[in-house]
């Protein structure tokens, strides 16, 4: 599972002209899902996500998580993430896992993130098309792996 974790002052999703989601200060999380995640690389990922430190603190250095500002998540799907583009220029998503495993894992990582966090994830709709918009805070982009632990 791979999550791309942007910092933002503000993020929404739109799908079909409406806004499906919208944040003020939090993450805007772009989790892929692969065919073998599992619900221990959900959890492991989630709790990466509510614990990482980098919102500035009194002195300006990252030190805080999103608990500390009160910050929210926005939780867009985004099977892209496991492109490959090894051969060619078009790329490959073999390895992006079917709604049939992914919409439960994803509807799982909405609920464990929300338990975490104490507070409603705001987030997009599986499988649709959507228009994300955000205002990236620093600007800061963390990439994270399940697979890629040590």
């Amino acid at each position: 599972m791979i999550a791309v974790i942007q910092r933002v002052s503000e993020a929404s999703v739109t799908i079909e002209g409406q806004v499906k989601g919208k944040i003020d200060q939090g993450f805007l999380v772009l989790v892929g899902i692969c065919t073998t995640d599992t619900r221990e690389d959900l959890e492991w990922l989630g709790r990466k996500i509510i614990n990482m430190r980098i919102f500035g603190d009194a002195e300006g250095k990252m030190n805080l998580d999103l608990k500390s500002v009160e910050g929210n998540i926005l939780l867009i799907s985004q099977f892209t993430l496991h492109a490959s583009t090894k051969k060619g220029n078009r790329p490959s998503f073999i390895e992006a896992a079917r709604p049939e495993v992914a919409i439960p894992l994803y509807e799982h990582m909405i609920d464990f993130l929300g338990q975490e966090l104490g507070k409603p994830i705001e987030k997009g709709e599986f499988g649709t098309d959507m228009k994300v918009r955000l205002l990236n805070d620093g600007p800061v982009t963390i990439v994270i792996d399940s697979k890629n632990r040590t």
